[in-house]
């Protein structure tokens, strides 16, 4: 028989219950806090509008870093910064064509994950 425990908190005048078999099966299906942090950061690098804008010109397809900063109306310094942050992310990829280095989103995830929040932004969420 799971054990609930049913407590007041006098200080805050609240009441909660625990259920330790649901606790342990919801701790049981998380990831460990390593993978969790690295989850954190992954989110907050697409948490800036500008790798947003970026990373949303690649979704059309490899773009060179001039290309890009010409599509966003902003410098290949400013892009070149973005691109940094988003390949040390492992969110967009690089290829060489001679000296052309070229800019691509690095795996179907990341596009999935761009175009799930795209819909859900479209259909009100936030």
């Amino acid at each position: 028989m799971d054990k609930i425990y049913d407590t007041d908190n006098l200080d805050t005048g609240e009441s909660s219950c625990v259920n330790e078999s649901e606790v342990a099966r919801v701790r049981a299906k998380m990831p460990d806090e390593a993978t969790l942090y690295e989850l954190g950061e992954f989110f907050k690098t697409l948490g800036d509008s500008t790798r947003v804008r970026v990373l949303s010109a690649l979704m059309a397809g490899e773009l060179c870093v001039c290309d890009i900063a010409a599509t966003l109306d902003m410098t290949v310094s400013a892009v070149s910064h973005q691109l940094r942050v988003l390949r040390q992310a492992k969110i967009v990829r690089t290829r060489r064509d001679g000296k052309q280095i070229f800019y691509s989103v690095d795996d179907e995830h990341v596009g999935i994950l761009y175009s799930v929040g795209l819909e859900h932004i479209r259909e009100g969420g936030l």
